[in-house]
């Protein structure tokens, strides 16, 4: 549009938008710097805490380093904000946005990596510790009920046990009133059935032995468990409770490899196969062939029937053998810093916090933009002297005063200084003059 062309009412509009929304901006921007300041010197603060919680020194050092970390990242987040608040709603190609918002993210991936993560360490670090105590505390309690159940289940075999014996010595009696071999009398079967059951007699007497130690042991577990629950929310620096923490965890951590030794099904197994495999035959006693032959069958029936205990008795103590042992749990003290990316998905508020005070002035940025694009849309089409206000033309008047004023007191200009060679006279022939003599003087 020339700038001779009347400015049409919706023009009008798009220009009256454009200056409100860049007199808001005016505002705007003159504090702005301060909070970007602000927000910069925070996120300095909690890094700030975040490192000092990885350092293991509390020297002077120490502290000067961290402090030095934290203001370098204050100092970064400032002029980086900065430069993205100045330069990217001015672009006005679709390549310079393109490529200054890839510098954006890839500032925003850089800021999270240098300055988030010990943002959320200090809001959250002390908690996230405390969650790492509390999630031991459960994997020591599963392994310990474990190993307990293991130990309870292998201490039932004693009723297996009993079972094998019980039939041994009935077998015993039956033999020495003569009803098994057909003759009374305590002779060779006699001995090899009550062989066999005294053998599984001290098994079973060793078996409950077990018992109390069982009992005692897994008392003692959930004692030491119930210390380092209290020590996961007791008051004081988690420092120090994760020492005492970890104390109580060897002490526990003794305490469930005994569980798993005092089972006895490796015991079981080992006596049911010596049980049919380590047989003592007795010496046939009997009076006549008649006798020694009936006590021979008797003896073959008796291992057969041996044989069958021993299988069942070995198959009892497998299946124990076969459960699913506790898992290995070792506490590892952890800093903060790890804590709080071991369990992020526990502290998700505190990430967000920590990750917010560091990337909102991406939004502001964003915002500025979204101004600067719909200022540039109200002046489309307008020409230049169209858009000047009614203050605007009043200075350029002023300003056009003070250049004729100016231009007035100074003065005349002075012609320049002859030449040494004369100019040579100019050719009629070039000027359409007729040739006049210079010689005389006009009439």
């Amino acid at each position: 549009m020339s700038g001779t062309d009347p400015v049409s009412r919706a023009e009008m509009r798009g220009l009256q938008q454009s200056r409100e929304i860049e007199g808001h901006l005016v505002w705007l921007d003159s504090f702005t710097g301060a909070a970007l300041a602000v927000l910069a010197v925070a996120s300095g603060i909690y890094t700030y805490l975040g490192v000092s919680s990885l350092l293991d020194d509390t020297g002077a050092l120490s502290v000067f380093a961290a402090m030095a970390y934290s203001v370098a990242v204050s100092v970064g987040i400032f002029v980086f904000w900065s430069y993205m608040m100045r330069l990217l709603p001015a672009m006005r190609t679709m390549a310079s946005r393109l490529g200054l918002l890839a510098s954006m993210g890839l500032g925003s991936m850089a800021i999270i990596a240098m300055s988030s993560w010990l943002n959320a360490a200090a809001l959250a670090g002390a908690a996230a510790v405390e969650q790492h105590l509390a999630t031991t505390v459960q994997n020591y309690q599963a392994a310990l009920e474990r190993a307990n159940t293991i130990a309870v289940s292998a201490q039932a075999l004693e009723r297996d046990v009993a079972r094998v014996r019980q039939s041994f010595t009935d077998l015993s009696e039956q033999e020495a009133s003569g009803e098994l071999s057909g003759f009374a009398g305590q002779g060779a079967v006699f001995r090899l059935l009550r062989q066999k059951a005294d053998e599984l007699s001290g098994l079973e007497a060793q078996i409950a032995s077990q018992d109390s130690l069982v009992a005692a042991a897994f008392a003692e577990g959930n004692q030491i468990l119930s210390r380092m629950r209290a020590l996961t929310v007791e008051p004081g620096p988690v420092e120090t409770r994760s020492v005492q923490f970890s104390e109580e965890a060897v002490r526990l951590a003794n305490v469930i490899t005994r569980l798993r030794q005092l089972s006895v099904a490796p015991l079981v197994q080992r006596s049911a196969l010596d049980l049919s495999q380590s047989v003592i035959l007795p010496q046939l006693d009997g009076s006549n062939a008649d006798t020694r032959a009936g006590q021979q069958a008797t003896i073959d029936s008796v291992l057969t029937v041996l044989g069958q205990r021993a299988e069942t008795l070995r198959l009892a103590a497998e299946s124990v053998m076969s459960m699913q042992q506790p898992e290995e749990t070792v506490y590892t003290p952890i800093s903060t810093a790890d804590a709080v990316i071991l369990y992020a998905g526990n502290f998700i508020p505190s990430w967000a916090g920590a990750i917010a005070i560091d990337l909102l002035p991406a939004v502001l940025v964003f915002i500025t933009a979204i101004a600067q694009a719909a200022i540039r849309a109200g002046r489309e089409g307008v020409s230049g002297q169209d858009q000047m206000t009614l203050a605007e033309l009043r200075a350029a008047l002023a300003g056009l005063r003070e250049i004729e004023a100016a231009q007035a007191d100074l003065p005349p200009l002075q012609p320049s200084a002859p030449q040494s060679a004369p100019n040579p006279a100019p050719d009629p022939r070039r000027t359409g003059l007729s040739a006049v003599d210079t010689s005389r003087p006009a009439e």
